[in-house]
């Protein structure tokens, strides 16, 4: 083929390409994308292509190598880097993501899309404050921009303000009232009440023709909504709908989750841990648990202390296991202490610059449960502290809600409650091999009912003075960003406690999950078990 027959061949493919990524035949479109590419390896349309078929299949890992490249090619085209930002955002590179963002407003300050993918990634890094300029310079722009309102509403849930997060949301609502993301969070923070007028535009959108990450977010929308309403069974309807939708999204295999379990438990042995030789440090309070467990209402408590900030669901422990800090092999291999040093000082490295008066901060990541040991080597000063609910009560709220990254065992009742089980085995592990003293375990349902007391316990465990203003910790204004940010600000209550009896008929697979052992799934382990991705549970 001559260069002049390669160059119109490939012009040709490119046509098509874009005419199929219009269409919205995926797979036609790659494949034509693919043959650009087999006659130009380096085309940056081909590769950009490509990144969003990706993108759409929810193939993040190979979106990201795609749009790096075509990223490379093109020496910074701000559309494409802005596709690479929202595919690291949905790898949870967050850091990353809003470095790939602010490299484009350095020389465009008002290119809405990078604005916007800046102030999603500031929303999930808990910098609700940065997150609101951004959106405020884009509703400057375009006073019309639901996207801006809705991460506005986002940000602004944050900071406590719920009144003002309501109207943003709303208004987003209203100029963009087919997106299914704005109904659900809207819903999440407004009740609905009998006669809702929100109701009946949710039920006919959900008879349309939506793509599968619509719908799931509108069934969850409508499962709130009739929960609210006390309509259980149609509330059920809708969240199994949502929760089968999103599984068919995600990939879980738990056989992977049961192999690296099982590697953490022969790794962390009693032995092991009693040389613990990490950075003497004792900054961090990590909270650990299950999601939705009661880790954020901990957290609430302990930065009730001025000299203690709460940072949230902070990503520094997965992302220097990613990086290979903890071994290529983590937790297989057998790691000098020096290792361990290095991994708790770097760890502190991450927490950043903290404000003078600062003397601990708290990491609560729920999902470093799986990490105690980890975390205990290399800082063994550390507090850890371990947040339990009941277990039902606790699978039952994972279901109920739609956690955009990661967290993927979620969506079926079954796999829930195998994780759930293997999640309470790996707990009475590091129960067992830790020094007496290292982690303090607090059971939800008695920190709710015997408030004071519990909170003594934990302030005491954290080496805090006790102040009366423990007791009033739903007077924090700090910034939270979980799932859990409204309950957090609320006097104490007990209404989650057995909320999953209401929907009991509907929970058998949960139940005999729970109950059975989880040794069966050790038969399908994985040789090459890695570490299950568990990303932090915003939005």
């Amino acid at each position: 083929m001559t260069p002049a027959e390669r160059l119109s061949s490939a012009k040709r493919q490119y046509e098509l390409a874009m005419a199929a990524h219009r269409q919205n035949r995926l797979t036609d479109a790659a494949r034509h994308y693919g043959e650009v590419r087999h006659l130009f390896p380096d085309h940056p349309g081909a590769l950009h292509g490509l990144g969003l078929v990706a993108m759409r299949e929810n193939r993040f890992g190979d979106a990201v190598a795609h749009l790096r490249q075509a990223d490379k090619n093109t020496r910074g085209n701000p559309a494409i880097r802005c596709d690479l930002g929202h595919a690291l955002l949905n790898m949870g590179q967050y850091g990353e993501a809003l470095r790939s963002f602010r490299s484009v407003l350095q020389t465009q300050p008002t290119n809405i899309a990078a604005l916007s993918g800046a102030g999603d990634a500031l929303n999930i890094l808990g910098r609700p404050d940065d997150a609101l300029r951004a959106f405020r310079t884009i509703l400057s722009i375009d006073p019309n921009n639901a996207a801006a309102y809705f991460g506005t509403g986002n940000a602004l849930l944050q900071l406590g303000n719920a009144a003002e997060a309501r109207t943003a949301l709303e208004r987003a609502v209203a100029l963009a009232p087919k997106r299914a993301a704005y109904h659900r969070a809207l819903a999440e923070i407004a009740p609905f009440s009998v006669g809702d007028p929100r109701l009946a535009p949710m039920e006919a959108l959900a008879r349309e023709n939506l793509p599968d990450e619509q719908k799931t977010e509108l069934h969850f929308a409508l499962a709130r909504a009739y929960d609210d309403l006390g309509r259980v069974e149609a509330a059920f309807e809708h969240l199994k709908k949502a929760n089968t939708l999103r599984r068919r999204q995600v990939t879980y295999d738990e056989g992977i989750v049961a192999g690296f379990f099982s590697d953490l438990k022969a790794a962390f042995t009693p032995e092991r841990m009693q040389r613990a030789s990490g950075d003497a440090s004792s900054l961090p309070i990590f909270v650990v648990g299950m999601p939705r467990s009661g880790t954020s209402l901990v957290e609430q408590i302990l930065a009730s202390d001025p000299s203690v900030l709460g940072a949230g669901e902070l990503t520094a422990v997965q992302d220097l296991i990613a990086e290979g800090t903890a071994g290529k092999d983590y937790p297989r291999d057998t790691l000098p202490d020096s290792a361990f040093v290095k991994f708790g000082r770097e760890y502190l490295r991450r927490l950043g610059k903290l404000p003078r008066d600062v003397r601990h901060v708290v990491d609560k990541f729920p999902g470093n449960f799986q990490h105690v040991g980890l975390i205990h080597l290399a800082l063994p000063n550390a507090k850890i502290v371990h947040v339990r609910r009941d277990p039902m009560d606790t699978c039952f709220s994972c279901y109920s809600k739609l956690f955009l990254n990661g967290l993927n065992h979620t969506y079926d009742l079954g796999e829930l409650g195998r994780y759930y089980r293997v999640y309470d085995a790996l707990m009475a592990h590091w129960r067992s091999v830790l020094p007496d003293g290292t982690m303090l375990e607090v059971q939800y349902e008695t920190l709710v009912n015997d408030f004071q007391n519990e909170a003594r316990r934990l302030v005491e465990y954290c080496g805090l003075e006790w102040n009366d203003r423990f007791l009033s910790f739903h007077e924090n204004e700090r910034a939270v960003r979980t799932h859990s940010r409204e309950q957090v600000r609320q006097p104490l209550f007990t209404s989650s406690i057995g909320r999953w009896r209401r929907y009991e008929a509907h929970l058998t697979p949960l139940r005999e999950a729970l109950d059975q052992a989880w040794d069966v799934l050790r038969s399908r382990s994985s040789c090459n078990a890695t570490a299950p991705a568990d990303g932090p549970m915003t939005r």
